[in-house]
């Protein structure tokens, strides 16, 4: 496993579509995932201590694992099927680990509010992970280890999340400063 950490959180000018930024801790390579302005929203918040006047969502599932007995140990994205992400929440309950099927970007959002790490299987980021030039743009193929090129229709459904990566503004990715 590959330990991940929140880039940004960007909206997409074309669509209007939030995805969430998750960068290779030690390396250059990004893993960009399409999320709900709502869940946006919460992990956002919670980056920026923007305090909310009731718990929100993750806060009452971070709020039920604590008053049951268990801690969130990590999140980890660990499969990509027929473009959809899934992830999985790791609690530590009385002495044994449970692994909690998710959406990741609920998994991130609980992530950031325990303050735990984020792991992606290196499956899922060598057929999803993007490698940017200096320029910001992608480099074809640099993110992942491609056996056999890719066919019309695999194309074809690449191609809305082609152009909303297009419409991003990636200026300033990976120059954040921590």
């Amino acid at each position: 496993m590959i330990e991940l950490v929140i880039d940004s959180i960007r909206v997409g000018l074309r669509h209007y579509r939030r995805v969430v930024v998750l960068k290779e801790k030690d390396a250059d390579r990004y893993l960009p995932i399409w999320i709900g302005a709502d869940v946006a929203d919460a992990i956002a918040f919670r980056l920026q201590d923007v305090s909310v006047p009731r718990p929100q969502t993750h806060d009452l599932m971070s709020n039920l694992i604590a008053e049951l007995g268990g801690s969130v140990t990590s999140v980890v994205v660990n499969d990509l099927k027929d473009d959809t992400f899934f992830a999985q929440i790791h609690v530590e309950h009385d002495g044994k680990t449970l692994e909690i099927d998710s959406r990741p970007s609920d998994a991130i959002a609980l992530a950031v509010r325990a303050e735990v790490p984020i792991y992606v299987v290196d499956e899922v980021l060598k057929s999803a992970g993007v490698v940017l030039d200096d320029e910001g743009q992608p480099i074809e193929g640099a993110g992942a280890e491609v056996s056999t090129p890719a066919t019309a229709e695999e194309l074809e459904k690449l191609s809305a999340f082609r152009d909303f990566v297009s419409g991003l503004d990636l200026d300033d990715l990976g120059t954040r400063a921590d």
